[in-house]
């Protein structure tokens, strides 16, 4: 009880939203605080409470940057419109001489090159930082996909240490798609118990000599300062300062000879034939083709997934480039092994990008990057070791790519239009203009849906204006009517609230005379696909309106047969569920096939 007391007469919370801080005080009283002290306040554009510290800071702000950017007060240490940066900066300057904080911050933070990124850096391993915690793509799921970190602050342990240490979390013990699924990995005990023994030693003056981290490492600020950029990227000190090779190393540009693409334009070089790739995704089709079969590295407008592998015959434009072994290592390096080697060092290639808008391959950088060169025999072993995990990766996206669910229609059926088993009239979305997602309500839109019935984790957002009557409930089918006319989405008991963009029609389907799975299962058949292709309209897009929609011959059994229809197809997804998930266990096993080059 007292220490109760303690708490809640020091603890302290600020929200920009009304609604938030009610909800807050009311979560408060009910766990026994009695007088919460939870204000409204904008702690970015007013500077009333500027002068409150605190020993603690526990933080995941909203980084959603309105556009044209936030106007700050003047106080900040930083200059910026950017939430993200503009919150950290408060969370500094807001601790206590001992102050310690702990706050999840978007990837931006950790590796953008704009100076106001670089300057609070820097700041952070001066003063404040003690660690940092990178967590997967998709552990905030089904809220957000974003990739983000963990920031552990500490001024005490910042001021008395010369290191900072780095810690990655690759599994929290779920999947990282949008239903996070149990799975046996789960690293957060051991992270945890090594970033605790990690400030027990920094506190107490212990040794860190004989701290090895098998799930991270640890940086000497000294060696973070030789990086112009303050760079808080785990693996970029990895390279460098744990990475131990029992095997010889050569640079990049030794070992390979890079065959550039060449230029051709799809207004005088277009036909049919042939995929045209450059640095990113097929941009056109050419009647000729230049390369075949082989590893594409991307030269201009970079993204993280710079390295790919292209099947068939291709024409590679000079925004990427291929490889050949050169003439002086014939004797040393297999072309496979080498193919691996870059497909799993993408990050380390990306980091030798430069730019803001547009990042374009520094290729001194890359050329100077050091691969490990084991013997032919050792390399040849794992090529074959690496193409038996291809091999099953393969035969498992065939299952996935080729399955589709299939509805044997019986004649006896009824067959009843759409419109006929829906509880309203269907129900077009808004056209609001999109801002970045706010945590409260999601927009979703057309390029949001998948081709496998789910929605995307990145780059969500938020309608500008929220309209409740267009929120979505569980059982309500999305169908696209312009552009990808024709995609469906059912939606599902999800937590978070939903609304729906203009191109995209809502029916909600009367649960007494159909299920909704079996109305959604039937959109996803080879019947439905061949009714889109002949009535959707032509044009710059194609498009179906909601009456032609409402027309559509669906066959309806009853509702005993829809149950079983839907269960042996849930059956079956399973099934390809469960082939991702062995997609997914192969693909780590040619990471660590070739990491064993790496590492003792």
């Amino acid at each position: 009880p007292y220490e109760l007391e303690a708490l809640a007469r020091n603890i302290r919370g600020y929200d920009i939203s009304p609604d938030m801080v009610r909800l807050s005080l009311v979560n408060l009283y009910l766990h026994k605080f009695r007088v919460p002290h939870i204000a409204e306040y904008d702690t970015l554009t007013s500077d009333d409470r500027w002068d409150e510290r605190a020993n603690v800071i526990l933080a995941n702000p909203p980084f959603m940057t309105e556009r044209g950017g936030i106007r700050p007060h003047s106080r900040f240490g930083v200059r910026s419109k950017r939430s993200e940066v503009l919150f950290v900066d408060y969370i500094m300057q807001h601790l206590t001489g001992s102050g310690r904080a702990g706050l999840v911050v978007p990837e931006g933070i950790i590796f953008q090159s704009q100076n106001a990124h670089r300057s609070l850096r820097e700041n952070l391993v001066d003063n404040y930082l003690a660690a940092v915690v990178s967590l997967p793509a998709g552990v905030f799921n089904p809220y957000s996909g974003v990739k983000t970190s963990i920031l552990i602050l500490d001024r005490a342990v910042a001021r008395s240490s010369d290191t900072v240490g780095f810690f990655r979390v690759d599994s929290d013990g779920f999947d990282l798609g949008a239903q996070r699924r149990p799975v046996d990995r789960d690293d957060l005990p051991e992270v945890k118990s090594q970033i605790c023994e990690y400030l027990d030693r920094l506190r107490s003056g212990r040794s860190l000599d004989d701290f090895e981290p098998s799930l991270g490492l640890v940086v000497s600020k000294d060696k973070i300062r030789q990086d112009p950029d303050f760079n808080l990227s785990m693996e970029r000190y990895r390279e460098d300062d744990v990475r131990q090779v029992v095997f010889p190393q050569a640079p990049i540009g030794d070992v390979l000879d890079l065959k550039f693409g060449t230029r051709i334009t799809k207004r005088k070089d277009a036909g049919t034939l042939y995929p045209v790739y450059g640095g990113g995704g097929e941009s056109f089709r050419t009647d000729t083709f230049t390369r075949e079969d082989d590893v594409v590295i991307s030269r201009f407008a970079m993204s993280p997934e710079c390295v790919r592998v292209v099947k068939g015959k291709f024409y590679l434009l000079d925004s990427g480039f291929t490889f050949q072994i050169s003439s002086d290592y014939y004797d040393r390096a297999d072309k496979g092994f080498i193919d691996y080697v870059l497909l799993n060092m993408q990050d380390r290639i990306y980091r030798c990008s430069r730019g803001h808008a547009q990042r374009n391959l520094d290729l001194k950088a890359f050329k100077e990057i050091q691969i490990p060169l084991p013997p032919l025999s050792v390399q040849r072993e794992i090529v074959a070791e690496i193409s038996g995990y291809q091999s099953v990766i393969d035969g498992a996206m065939q299952v996935v790519r080729s399955y589709k669910p299939h509805i044997h229609v019986d004649p006896e059926w009824e067959v009843v239009k759409l419109g006929e088993v829906v509880l309203d009239k269907p129900q077009y979305g808004s056209g609001a203009r999109k801002v970045n997602y706010d945590g409260t309500v999601r927009y979703v839109r057309i390029s949001d849906l998948t081709d496998d019935g789910e929605l995307k984790d990145d780059d969500i957002v938020s309608p500008s204006v929220v309209e409740p009557h267009l929120f979505l409930k569980p059982g309500d089918l999305l169908i696209a009517r312009t552009g990808s006319v024709g995609r469906t989405y059912l939606h599902q008991n999800l937590p978070n609230t939903y609304q729906y963009a203009g191109y995209l029609i809502r029916f909600r389907v009367d649960s007494a005379k159909a299920m909704p799975e079996y109305v959604y299962y039937f959109t996803k058949s080879d019947y439905w696909r061949k009714w889109i292709i002949s009535n959707s309209k032509t044009g710059t897009l194609a498009n179906i309106n909601a009456k032609q929609y409402a027309s559509f011959q669906i066959p309806l059994p009853s509702l005993e047969i829809q149950r079983a229809v839907v269960s042996e197809i849930a059956e079956e997804e399973n099934l390809i569920q469960s082939n991702k998930e062995l997609i997914s266990r192969f693909e780590r096993k040619i990471e660590a096939a070739v990491n064993r080059v790496w590492d003792e």
